[in-house]
């Protein structure tokens, strides 16, 4: 971030209590819109910003994800999420969201070493699932155990010291996938699968999940690629509602463990996590191909309270280019296995057909979106949908370590405490009981 010491913007405000102004500079960052730094708009007018939702504020520095919703760019660390979902591996992925480049082939293997060595769990924590109910959901279960696990690796709690935090960073996303693939295990009542070092990482994910002891399960590459994939263009993105939950409680200085719990429980929520199960549900509901048009003509019709899922974004004004790949990617699964006629997934492509075609929808920029394909592919890999926001943990965990890891390396860092505009009742005098009644 730049200060443009040349630029500034002047405010003047007239209220009940009079006049104030304030002239405050201008931040440039290397892509993207200038913001107007604000911090001493208090000390200059006695007053507030107000931003319900935080949707026109820049809440910190960041040089990891960029974001141009209008034209439809992603970039980690400058490259396009295009050429990493194509070329790269997530591992890779990875390294360069956690270090800031992409690794040479010595640094590659180092770090893949590493993680794998990572990937088992302490043996006490598959007691640790033994509290939790066979019918519990396996985000409850990831939330609880990840959480719990800075009861058994304390050495990498020392925020202050950059090799804990690196230590940490590096446990998270090699032992997330155990945890997640555990759940799974376990809800359906299915021995564990301990992780594999010689797989590489989806490959390893998804033995976890489908392999049974005895049954000699072999991973298709071509899926364990859609899994890369999914992971890759679910890594991050920018400042969302649970990496800004990750990094407020990073800011009190909280250990990992817990800071990525938090981050877990926000992206739980249905608005932020939800939207691929929530795309599934919709094509469900519609039920056939004969169904779609009059669906259509509901959602069209702003009092029905109907929406179309997997479609548009909020940042994203036009296209969202992670769904381009996956776009690509479910076609190749879908071939890969066979499910041509599968009727969700015709019905699927059917809807995608129309609302590309739709002039409605086409005007209104609602392309489908990563949610929509993404759900398609898990659920041609087998995977349910009590687990979908699981896998979207798994991804998110790299962002979430790498963001955490950046806030907490910023000199300029200090605990994030929101202001308010207060609308209660004034100042009053308390009444004792006998004269309230």
């Amino acid at each position: 971030m730049e200060n443009n010491k040349n630029t500034s913007a002047s405010l003047h405000v007239e209220s009940a209590t009079g006049a104030a102004g304030a002239t405050l500079p201008v931040l440039d960052g290397s892509m993207g819109p200038s913001v107007i730094d604000v911090r001493t708009l208090s000390q200059q007018t006695g007053m507030f910003s107000f931003d319900p939702g935080f949707g026109g504020t820049a809440a910190c520095t960041s040089s990891i994800t960029f974001i141009d919703g209008d034209e439809g760019v992603l970039l980690h660390r400058g490259y396009p999420i295009e050429e990493l979902a194509l070329n790269a591996s997530f591992t890779e992925t990875a390294y360069l969201l956690l270090y800031g480049a992409l690794p040479t082939s010595a640094q590659y293997h180092d770090f893949c070493t590493d993680m794998y060595t990572h990937r088992m769990l302490n043996e006490q924590i598959r007691n640790f699932f033994n509290g939790f109910r066979r019918d519990a959901h396996p985000m409850a279960i990831l939330c609880g155990t990840v959480a719990a696990l800075s009861a058994f690796y304390n050495d990498g709690l020392d925020v202050s010291r950059a090799e804990a935090r690196d230590l940490s960073a590096r446990r998270l996303i090699a032992k997330i996938p155990t945890i997640a693939a555990w759940a799974y295990k376990y809800t359906i009542g299915e021995p564990f699968i301990y992780p594999d070092e010689a797989m590489p990482f989806s490959e390893n994910f998804l033995h976890m999940l489908f392999a049974r002891p005895g049954n000699h399960y072999k991973v298709n590459p071509v899926l364990a690629r859609a899994m890369d994939r999914i992971l890759i263009l679910h890594a991050d993105h920018e400042q969302n509602a649970s990496t800004t939950t990750v990094r407020l409680v990073g800011s009190t200085g909280a250990n990992p463990f817990a800071c990525i719990s938090a981050g877990i429980a926000a992206l739980w929520g249905p608005a932020h996590g939800g939207a691929n199960e929530a795309a599934l549900a919709m094509l469900e509901s519609i039920g056939t191909r004969e169904g779609i048009p009059a669906f259509m003509e509901k959602v069209k019709d702003r009092n029905s309270g109907i929406r179309l899922m997997g479609f548009g974004h909020r940042v994203y004004k036009n296209f969202d280019p992670r769904a381009k790949i996956l776009q690509a990617t479910c076609h190749e699964v879908i071939e890969e296995l066979g499910l041509d006629r599968d009727p969700l997934l015709d019905l699927a492509m059917e809807l995608e057909r129309i609302a590309t075609e739709d002039e409605y929808f086409v005007s209104r920029g609602l392309y489908p979106n990563v949610d929509f394909y993404s759900g398609l592919i898990l659920k041609a890999l087998g995977i349910p949908t009590s687990m979908f926001t699981v896998l979207f943990a798994v991804a998110r965990t790299v962002g979430w370590v790498s963001q955490w890891k950046e806030m907490s390396e910023d000199p300029a860092g200090r605990i994030n405490r929101p202001r308010q505009l207060y609308v209660g009742e004034k100042k009053r005098s308390f009444t004792p009981m006998k004269d309230r009644d």
